[in-house]
């Protein structure tokens, strides 16, 4: 339950710079926030600063259950979502950790892509990223975003389920950037089925091509682009390591990422690339309200984990940064859990 096929606080402190095992803790709400903010960056902003040397606390930070009805067609738009999801772009702070690199981030309109993006800008990147054209409305704010951070943003619309388009996609990257430096699997395909009896084909094929065929594509055409210090990240999932009964062929993609960037990282160690993997929880997306969750599960989202609420993809962007940043050398092969409690990596 996690990232999307585009697919969507306060100031960091000088901890952010080590790797940490919350990135909650990281980001800070920004006292001066205008009510255009998201909605849970709305709630921040209004319940002011923590008193000086307190850390906020982490389970009342964002928006819990129940959650208000909503559903949205594939693949689905955040802008549209209620509440709408915070993805730090009024409250994320760069540092120049990644000044100068290029990357490649797929679902980079919204959701866990999207925050990824925009911590990637702020830190000092320049960024294409992928989305289906019909997340064209989410897409343009990103850019924007990327924009008015100082850098190059290249979007490049396309279906990731069809191979020539994944080789066009990390050429025109490359093209368009430069280079390549970091490479982001992210976007996914998620569609809630009760029985294996329902599951068609149809959908089994379109889950695993997104997520599993399109990260080997474009992974395969992007490794002879990448130099030594260069770096994949894949967005797995706690379903890998806790499956949920409604999420048969999704829960499998998310298992074969896993191993895919283990074994990814024992062939690239000697190059000096590094492959490592993000397992999120239960994350405010839409993922969830595009057929990621049915209407019962979608009100009480997130209430199970130990924090009673769900993820928002702001608060997994320092991870994403630190997997990327030249601190984590020593780091390959591993799957960076950010799921609120819950999960094995």
């Amino acid at each position: 339950m996690d990232s999307n096929n585009r697919k969507p606080a306060e100031e960091p402190q000088a901890s952010r710079r080590r790797f940490v095992g919350t990135v909650a803790t990281g980001l800070a709400a920004t006292a001066a926030a205008s009510t255009t903010l998201p909605a849970a960056a709305q709630q921040d902003a209004a319940a002011g600063q923590p008193p000086a040397g307190r850390a906020r606390d982490a389970a009342a930070r964002y928006p819990r259950p129940p959650f208000p009805n909503q559903s949205q067609p594939w693949p689905g738009l955040a802008g549209k979502m209620t509440p709408r999801p915070d993805h730090g772009e009024t409250t994320y702070r760069g540092s120049g950790r990644l000044a100068g690199r290029r990357a490649l981030v797929t679902g980079g309109d919204s959701g866990i892509g999207r925050a990824a993006v925009i911590a990637f800008a702020r830190e000092g990147a320049d960024v294409a990223i992928n989305y289906l054209p019909a997340e064209e409305a989410d897409a343009r704010e990103v850019v924007k975003l990327i924009q008015d951070a100082g850098r190059k943003a290249v979007a490049i619309p396309g279906d990731i389920r069809d191979e020539a388009f994944c080789r066009k996609l990390v050429d025109e990257a490359v093209r368009q950037l430069g280079g390549l430096d970091i490479v982001v699997n992210n976007a996914a395909r998620q569609h809630s089925t009760d029985s294996i009896l329902d599951l068609t084909t149809e959908q089994f094929d379109w889950t695993f091509k997104t997520n599993v065929y399109a990260m080997f594509w474009i992974t395969k055409a992007a490794v002879p682009h990448l130099k030594p210090g260069s770096c994949i990240i894949n967005t797995a999932s706690v379903q890998a390591y806790s499956p949920s009964p409604n999420l048969l062929d999704y829960a499998q993609t998310k298992a074969a990422q896993v191993a895919f960037t283990k074994s990814l990282a024992k062939q690239l160690g000697k190059k000096g690339i590094r492959v490592n993997a993000i397992a999120p929880g239960p994350i405010w997306t839409p993922l969830q309200v595009s057929g990621g969750q049915t209407q019962e599960n979608l009100k009480k989202f997130g209430e199970d984990s130990p924090l009673g609420r769900p993820g928002q993809p702001a608060e997994l962007a320092l991870a994403f940064v630190t997997l990327a940043a030249d601190e984590s050398s020593y780091t390959t092969g591993q799957v960076y859990g950010v799921a609120g409690g819950a999960g094995n990596p």
